[in-house]
C-alpha cells in the first residue's frame, strides 16, 4: 500500500497547469467518497480502493491487489477518471450520461470506465462529487461480485 501522502507526491509531479486541476479533482473525490475506501497510488496513479480488511479476496485480474475503484491519472492529452461502477453498473452510467451534459458544455468522451477531460477547467467537479457519493464499499463489492468478478 501507499503511504498516505502518495497521492500529494504525485500531484506535485504534475505540470504547474495540471496540477492545479488534478489536485482539485483529488480534493473533490477525497471529500465526497463514502467512508471505507481506501486512497492509494494503484497503477502509477492516485486510486481509491475496497481494502482487503473489508475485501480479503482481492482483484481478481490480480489477487495481490486490493479492489480498484476509482481512479485519476494525468495523461499526455487528457486527464482520465476511471469509475469501476460506471463501468459495471447500467443504472449509475444511465445516470452519469444524463446528468453530463448539464455540468459541463463539452461532449462526453467516455470509454468502458474512463471518463477522459482534455480541457482540464472543464472537469464538472460538482458532478464528479455527486457519482462518489452514489456508491459505498459494500454497495461496489455487491455489484463487482454479481457482474464483474469471473466465475
Amino acid at each position: 500500500m501507499s503511504p498516505p501522502d502518495a497521492i500529494d507526491a504525485y500531484l506535485e509531479t504534475l505540470s504547474a497547469d495540471r496540477q492545479q486541476w488534478v489536485t482539485q479533482l483529488v480534493t473533490q473525490i477525497r471529500e465526497s467518497l463514502p467512508p471505507g475506501f481506501e486512497e492509494v497510488i494503484q497503477y502509477d496513479m492516485p486510486s481509491w480502493v475496497v481494502p482487503r480488511s473489508l475485501y480479503p479476496q482481492g482483484y481478481h485480474a490480480n489477487p495481490d491487489l486490493p479492489l480498484p475503484f476509482l481512479s485519476v491519472g494525468s495523461r499526455k492529452s487528457h486527464v482520465a477518471m476511471y469509475h469501476m461502477g460506471l463501468y459495471a453498473d447500467e443504472d449509475l452510467l444511465t445516470w452519469f450520461n444524463t446528468e453530463y451534459p448539464k455540468h459541463s458544455k463539452t461532449k462526453l468522451n467516455m470509454g468502458k470506465s474512463c471518463v477522459r477531460f482534455k480541457k482540464v477547467t472543464a472537469v464538472p467537479l460538482d458532478l464528479i462529487g455527486t457519482l462518489c457519493t452514489k456508491m459505498t464499499p459494500a454497495q461496489w463489492i455487491a455489484v463487482y461480485e454479481d457482474k464483474v468478478k469471473p466465475g
